[in-house]
């Protein structure tokens, strides 16, 4: 079978990526080669925001230490890991679809053949807007995600651009047709 593709979903904090992530897993639910696999993340799992698994800093550390995971990077004074199945079902030709770090892109090219990077993007006021919106950042916080959201935009012929500025069902569907093959 052939090899499956990795789809990476990366941009700024408030770009809406979970609710794209959501809204493509409901619309692919009946197409059984969609995986959209949970992230594994060292905050509480009553933190709010995205339905992840939650672990402890030596639970994160032990499994990424033994190959648990297949990604796996520090990122706001969290770790974050992606599950090493993912592996198993691209080499069964599945697509799976993942939130993910920029910093992690390189690495993802060099390791797996197929993949795609859906840079989810929206202009800086409703980032700011829909970040104060979580209620998890202080004001600094947030002030420091959008100082940080336009920097290192991906690039490159496996990219494809998300715009998440709109009616959210507009974004969910080209989100869809990018992890479409």
């Amino acid at each position: 079978m052939a090899e499956g593709l990795l789809c990476l979903v990366v941009g700024p904090s408030g770009a809406g990526k979970d609710s794209l992530i959501a809204g493509a897993a409901a619309a692919l639910a009946d197409e059984a080669r969609f995986l959209f696999p949970r992230r594994e993340i060292t905050r509480a799992a009553d933190a709010g925001g995205e339905d992840h698994v939650a672990v402890s800093d030596a639970e994160f550390a032990a499994r990424r230490d033994s190959g648990g995971y297949a990604l796996a990077w520090e990122a706001h004074g969290l770790c974050y890991g992606i599950p090493a199945i993912i592996d198993d079902a691209l080499a069964q030709g599945s697509t799976v679809v993942v939130n993910v770090s920029r910093t992690v892109i390189d690495a993802a090219r060099a390791r797996y053949p197929r993949l795609r990077v859906l840079y989810v993007t929206a202009p800086l006021a409703v980032l700011a807007q829909r970040i104060a919106a979580r209620g998890r950042e202080s004001a600094e916080d947030v002030a420091e995600r959008i100082a940080r959201a336009g920097i290192s935009a991906p690039s490159g012929p496996d990219v494809v651009e998300v715009r998440n500025d709109g009616a959210l069902e507009d974004a969910v569907a080209a989100f869809v047709a990018a992890v479409r093959d």
